[in-house]
């Protein structure tokens, strides 16, 4: 459906918090062209088709900061022998299980390979807009380097300073970071992730531990800018987030173990919080189930409990906080449960501008996602329900999402006639 017009919608306006009832929507192709003041008729040509919203709640689409869709499953050894073929398909189903969610634009945090967002561009997937990151950068024993030690076996070292796996390249200094940044951007990543710290999943690094130096990061930087684009950073600890920041990263991911001097700093340099609270509570309730090693169920101790008052944290200080979720493999459709945990620390209000102004802005496309109003992309949901009131009818697999429209395009329609 290239143009309709949605009336009667009771349109939640994200900057005021306010409610404007009787509001109408044209859209034409993939973008918003008209509001209407409550009460107002939109006129339109008569072929147009009339949507009427009979007084749901209308939201703009969702946006997801963090997400891995190419991570398939939590068994990471089967993964690395998974064919590429496979990944694709099984990537296929997580994105079009995240549409149909609400999320209608996300930001995938390494892994996804160009080739899906083409097929997502194209038509082939009914999926969310997707902001690629391609391969992340890690040091070598950092959180991208999933290769595990094996101390009985030769060390089997060569002189080049790249190695390369389908989620991340391995790269050791400022040469080697620079030229790994430069072929991911060549390959079209409209970002780049470092790995600035340990983290959960990966073998051999402690979640404490500071990854790369500050040169190496500001490298990244430095080459994300020159394609007027940026880089971003998982970090847990205050030490490795200070640095990334000093480097000049956009925004944090995680953060669990923030301090106030450290988002004092992140404060100052205007740099972004992405907590991801609802893949610790998964961690936990299947990650065992699940052929998490026990190393990385020792390291989620350190971090499960501190998601929430690291939001606090930053709250106070006056960071940005976006909205991410960081789902593996068979976790992935408990993306909208972020929406509870996260209203368990703010307001539904500010967890829903999370979800839509604030990462927005952190993706840099102001105006354009996240609203609705004239010249956005047509990205609209209409809710059975008020969600300042309730949040949860976001959560599920958007049972109680009656209409969602990506880019102007119909994904799901149960409105009456």
């Amino acid at each position: 459906m290239s143009a309709f017009v949605l009336e009667n919608a009771n349109l939640l306006d994200l900057e005021s918090g306010e409610f404007r009832p009787a509001t109408s929507v044209r859209v034409e192709g993939d973008r918003i062209v008209e509001v209407s003041e409550p009460g107002a008729t939109l006129t339109a040509p008569d072929d147009v088709p009339r949507l009427a919203a009979g007084g749901r709640t209308l939201l703009p689409g969702l946006i997801d900061a963090h997400v891995h869709a190419a991570i398939t499953t939590m068994d990471f050894a089967a993964l690395g022998r998974r064919a590429y073929t496979r990944i694709g398909i099984e990537a296929k189903a997580i994105l079009e299980r995240m549409l149909r969610r609400g999320f209608t634009t996300v930001r995938d945090a390494g892994g996804l390979d160009a080739g899906l967002k083409e097929a997502l561009q194209l038509g082939l997937i009914s999926g969310p807009r997707v902001f690629r990151s391609g391969r992340v950068l890690s040091q070598t024993g950092g959180h991208g380097d999933t290769i595990p030690p094996n101390p009985a076996a030769e060390p089997h070292l060569c002189a080049c300073s790249i190695h390369s796996t389908g989620f991340a390249h391995i790269a050791d200094g400022p040469d080697a970071v620079r030229r790994a940044v430069r072929e991911e951007l060549k390959g079209g990543a409209d970002q780049i992730k470092v790995m600035a710290g340990g983290g959960v999943a990966s073998p051999s690094d402690p979640i404490d531990m500071v990854q790369y130096s500050e040169e190496e990061i500001r490298v990244a930087v430095e080459e994300a800018a020159r394609r007027r684009t940026y880089a971003f950073a998982h970090a847990y600890v205050p030490d490795a987030i200070v640095q990334a920041v000093r480097a000049g990263v956009r925004s944090i991911e995680h953060g669990n173990l923030i301090d106030a001097e450290a988002a004092r700093v992140m404060a100052e340099h205007g740099c972004y919080l992405v907590p991801t609270l609802v893949t610790y509570d998964q961690l936990v309730e299947l990650g065992r189930q699940l052929s998490l090693p026990p190393e990385s169920m020792a390291k989620l101790d350190a971090v499960v409990n501190a998601g929430k008052s690291a939001i606090e944290t930053a709250l106070a200080a006056g960071v940005r906080i976006g909205f991410g979720t960081d789902l593996l493999g068979e976790t992935h459709d408990a993306q909208s449960k972020e929406f509870l945990l996260r209203a368990e620390v703010q307001p539904p209000l500010d967890v829903l501008r999370s979800a839509t102004l604030v990462n927005a802005e952190l993706l840099g496309k102001t105006g354009e996602l996240g609203v609705i109003a004239p010249g956005a992309y047509a990205d609209l949901l209409l809710v059975d329900g008020d969600p300042l009131a309730d949040i949860s009818v976001l959560t599920g697999q958007g049972e109680r999402l009656d209409l969602i429209v990506r880019g102007g395009e119909i994904v799901v329609n149960r409105l009456p006639g």
